[in-house]
């Protein structure tokens, strides 16, 4: 159910016009602290979390070429797996698993120096599990068969509730009011739903619901979506996020195993079965999602899919803005990602033509801006932009360093690489083709580990 397309899904800059363009059916007190339930305290429902993130990600390539796609770098200095995982936790939901499968190393490592709770309380935790075939000799054959295959960490918990999420997409969410109105309607499954462009919606899963937001028809990426009423330019869809009651999810993927002709797939099989044999399914509206702290409960519905290079690349870079949609500023929400003991970013000279300055940019703990000129850009941990050299609309990943003189604009650099002195990319796309991996849109980018020849004009 991811975006193809990389659009996002969020609010353009919190405007009022736009919260009336996509709102659905429901009216939000925007002056409410958790919008559709308070949050408690303590979530009194014992909620197992399930995060899939076993996906190869081959659209995002050369980035996921040598890592998994929830464990791509992003906006600085987090993995893309951080927000899922902070969203639980700043929710009050400690038992978690992570299901890998794909080039899963970096994502293990990552879990195990950035996610470790330790097992003092023995129902918080984060663990890593690997695909383990224990149903056969096969990888996971879809969303429902990773979990049918990993059936022994629901039967060894037995916990009420499951909220079985994607480890792919940017987003925060305030999970605890997703299960309190999961337990209110007292509803065997729950989606989280979100209003998409008519154009956009055959890639989702699209939802019908009554006045109540009960599901009454679900379709997996039809080729002609049913527009919401009075809305024809509209269509409700399934975000791949889920809450569901222990047995009845038991009951049906059950069922769906024992099915040769199924595809094993949440939104293909299981979730249509479920609301065929009568079981009481609904979505939650996450434009009632409450962020505490918010500093703009308009932006609290943000969530994009970053797919795509291009579409990361639109993601990352809105972070730069004065006044971005994604907060990551807000302690009450924090997103948490690896501790560290770099030295704070360092910006050196000051003579005439060799100033080290960044403008309008984030600038990374361990990095050093050296008598170079910063525009635009996200330059993450322990980079080292050397005197003379211009990075203009870039994101730099860890350790990266540029060369004197050198000049890089409209491109995305992995860890681990060296631009040779008085370089030039991202200014000649016939050149650039020579060298690296080329986006339609004209964005650069240069894998992990890279050796960068200077160009031989």
């Amino acid at each position: 159910m991811a975006v193809k397309s990389g659009k996002t899904l969020g609010l353009d800059g919190g405007r009022q016009g736009d919260v009336d363009r996509f709102r659905v059916y429901a009216t939000v007190d925007p002056n409410a602290t958790c919008g559709y339930l308070s949050m408690p305290h303590r979530l009194s429902s014992r909620v197992l979390a399930i995060i899939m993130a076993g996906g190869k990600g081959t659209r995002l390539e050369p980035l996921t070429r040598d890592r998994a796609k929830p464990a791509v770098p992003f906006g600085g200095k987090y993995r893309i797996i951080d927000f899922v995982l902070s969203n639980f936790i700043n929710s009050r939901i400690y038992s978690i698993y992570v299901l890998t499968q794909f080039k899963s190393q970096s994502l293990s490592e990552h879990l195990q120096t950035t996610w470790n709770l330790g097992r003092i309380l023995p129902d918080h935790f984060i663990v890593p599990v690997p695909a383990q075939q224990r149903t056969g000799a096969h990888w996971y054959q879809g969303t429902a068969d990773a979990i049918w295959q990993n059936m022994n960490l629901i039967t060894d918990h037995m916990p009420d509730m499951l909220a079985i999420f994607g480890g792919d997409h940017i987003f925060k969410m305030n999970v605890a009011q997703f299960v309190d109105f999961h337990k209110v309607k007292g509803a065997d499954a729950t989606i989280a739903a979100i209003p998409v462009p008519i154009a956009e919606a055959s890639q989702f899963g699209v939802i019908q619901v009554d006045a109540d937001w009960k599901i009454i028809g679900f379709q997996e990426k039809p080729a002609n979506p049913t527009p919401i009423p009075n809305k024809p330019d509209q269509a409700l869809v399934s975000m791949g996020n889920y809450v569901f009651s222990r047995n009845p999810l038991i009951d049906h993927l059950r069922s769906d195993s024992e099915d040769a002709a199924s595809d094993h797939d949440f939104g293909k099989n299981v979730l249509p079965a479920m609301l065929a044999s009568g079981k009481k399914l609904y979505a939650w509206d996450f434009f009632l999602n409450r962020i505490p702290g918010s500093a703009n409960v308009l932006n609290d519905c943000y969530w994009r899919d970053v797919g795509t290079l291009d579409a990361f690349y639109e993601a990352a870079m809105d972070l730069r803005a004065v006044a971005p949609q994604l907060d990551l500023y807000n302690q009450d929400w924090p997103i948490r990602s690896e501790p560290n003991n770099l030295p704070p970013a360092k910006f050196v000279h000051n003579a005439e033509g060799r100033v080290g300055q960044a403008i309008q940019s984030v600038v990374c703990e361990g990095s050093i801006i050296s008598g170079a000129t910063v525009i635009n850009s996200i330059i993450g941990k322990s980079c080292r932009i050397n005197s003379f050299s211009e990075v203009h609309e870039s994101i730099l990943l860890e350790d990266v360093e540029i060369g004197r003189g050198a000049r890089v604009r409209r491109s995305i650099i992995d860890k681990h690489v060296r631009i040779p002195a008085n370089d030039v990319i991202g200014y000649n796309a016939d050149d650039d083709a020579k060298r690296f991996s080329i986006t339609e849109s004209g964005l650069v980018v240069i894998s992990k580990h890279q050796v960068v020849e200077p160009i031989h004009r």
